[in-house]
């Protein structure tokens, strides 16, 4: 096999928001334009698996019985909001279960050494998504839900979170607060939705330290945020020796995404493909990455043919940035407490 191994399901273009909100970016479009993009290329050598249903017993390893409960009563009586950034239609349902049980399913061939990387393109997408809550497009935070199966059901004692989605991982933050068994890392620019994730909070309680925070002014380019992820997100997630590591992967950090304002290039989620390539072999743990955001068709379609052969072990990470800007000072400052991060 020269890739790695894909997870997907049809279910995911039912989820449309726009018959109660027409604007919605959320569209089938991103999956249609990705899937497209991909069988142009042969899907790239990589093997194509269905994403399998979670149960409602799996989603519940994040999220209150009852909060899926009132998901499932939503949507078989024709959908609405749920959030007012959020719209379910009653093909939600199923999307959102196989979004979770695919992201599920990628965790248990990533333990069982089916392949060393994965990637899983699905939507609803989740990182929003909190115990009681849809937030922000999502649904069921789906890397949130692998992460705790991998811990409570297969037998791993430390998963690492990456999420470079441009909004906060609000909900997976949250849901991992106080342990610390999960290692979240969030890169993403502040000001903007949902407003959380400033770089003094660095978890609570036993998971205080487990929780880093990375926030980036809007204009942010590739320079500063290969700076703040070579010097505090690597060694962290070095030091912290996990045993799988999973990234929420969002293209919306894109200078040609419409919903802000950072202006990373394609060529800055492959180094960032590159190097987590390089540290999952180093540590020998698989490697999986989960859609989340990206809401210009055709740029998440590029930024995903183009990571996929870097996961593959295409190409180098390229050389470490040095800005010499203020924030990587007080990162570092913050998250030395707890890591040997790079000074």
């Amino acid at each position: 096999m020269s890739g790695g191994l894909y997870f997907s399901h049809p279910a995911s273009i039912g989820h449309d928001p726009r018959p109660f909100m027409p604007r919605h970016p959320d569209t089938p479009e991103r999956i249609l334009a990705l899937e497209a993009a991909l069988a142009q290329r042969d899907w790239l050598g990589w093997e194509r698996r269905e994403a399998p249903a979670a149960t409602e017993a799996e989603l519940e390893l994040v999220h209150a019985p009852e909060y899926v409960r009132e998901v499932r009563t939503l949507c078989d009586s024709g959908g609405g909001l749920i959030d007012p950034d959020t719209a379910i239609v009653p093909e939600s349902w199923p999307a959102a279960l196989h979004a979770a049980g695919g992201t599920c399913e990628m965790a248990r061939a990533l333990i069982a050494g089916d392949a060393p990387v994965a990637y899983c393109a699905i939507r609803p997408s989740g990182h929003h998504a909190e115990r009681g809550r849809a937030m922000g497009f999502c649904v069921f935070d789906n890397v949130a839900v692998a992460a705790a199966l991998a811990i409570q059901q297969l037998g791993l004692e430390r998963v690492f979170i990456l999420d470079w989605d441009v909004h906060h991982g609000n909900g997976t933050a949250e849901l991992f607060r106080t342990r610390s068994d999960v290692l979240f890392v969030s890169m993403h620019q502040s000001p903007l939705y949902p407003g959380s994730g400033p770089l003094s909070d660095a978890g609570s309680g036993a998971g205080e330290g487990y929780t880093i925070n990375l926030p980036v002014p809007p204009g942010t380019g590739g320079e500063l945020w290969m700076e703040l992820f070579d010097r505090i997100a690597i060694p962290a997630a070095r030091a912290f020796e996990p045993q799988l590591i999973l990234v929420s992967s969002g293209f919306d950090a894109h200078a040609a995404d419409p919903l802000a304002h950072c202006l990373l290039e394609t060529e800055t989620f492959v180094a960032m493909a590159a190097r987590m390539r390089a540290l999952a072999a180093e540590l020998g743990v698989g490697l999986g990455l989960v859609q989340e955001g990206g809401y210009q068709p055709a740029i998440l379609a590029e930024c995903v043919c183009a990571v996929l052969p870097a996961l593959a072990g295409e190409g180098e990470g390229g050389e470490p940035a040095g800005t010499g800007d203020p924030l990587v000072a007080a990162a570092l400052a913050q998250y030395g407490r707890w890591w040997p991060v790079s000074a």
